[in-house]
């Protein structure tokens, strides 16, 4: 658990995806029934050793949300 964060939306999962740019990476996470897609630099997934099967948790912080209706 990390202290000292103001972030509160935090969603642990397992990586099922990881598709690696030249710059950047997309990471796909599987946290219960929620799919999360987010856009990371390459050398942080790297670091972060990300690939299918290893636990992650998705921290979200944004000064935007758009909530839309279908």
């Amino acid at each position: 658990e990390t202290t000292g964060s103001s972030a509160r939306n935090r969603f642990s999962g397992i990586v099922t995806d990881v598709i690696l740019g030249d710059v950047s990476a997309q990471v796909e996470i599987q946290a219960g029934p929620f799919r999360v897609v987010a856009t990371v630099s390459r050398e942080s997934a790297e670091e972060l050793t990300l690939e299918p099967g290893v636990p992650a948790v998705a921290v979200i912080k944004s000064t935007n949300v758009v909530v839309e209706r279908p």
